[in-house]
């Protein structure tokens, strides 16, 4: 049984936040969606997601409201702000650059 490694550092808010762009989710819906997303490759906890949605929220990279879900429970639904798009594109920017720099370390 392989041992599962922690995100690196804001990896799960990237996540978050690209799910997020397609459309509005609460957060059992956001922890289906990166595990079955990444081919079950990802595990995220709820002990981790809410937290860092708390922290997006103060951040302003996310909007919430309360909803009733399909199977009639009061779940609070998280989408995307502009602000929040725009953490994205420059995190995203800098995790590929880190990556590149990995690969080519990995390539020598």
């Amino acid at each position: 049984m392989q041992k599962s490694r922690d995100l690196f550092p804001g990896a799960l808010e990237m996540m978050v936040l690209r799910s997020l762009q397609l459309r509005p989710m609460h957060g059992y819906a956001l922890v289906q969606h990166i595990q079955y997303t990444s081919d079950e490759l990802l595990n995220v906890e709820e002990g981790s997601l809410y937290p860092a949605l708390q922290r997006m929220l103060k951040a302003g990279w996310l909007h919430a409201e309360w909803q009733t879900s399909s199977t009639n429970r009061r779940v609070r639904t998280y989408s995307i702000t502009a602000d929040g798009r725009k953490h994205l594109v420059e995190e995203t920017s800098k995790f590929e650059a880190m990556l590149k720099g990995i690969q080519l370390v990995l390539a020598k």
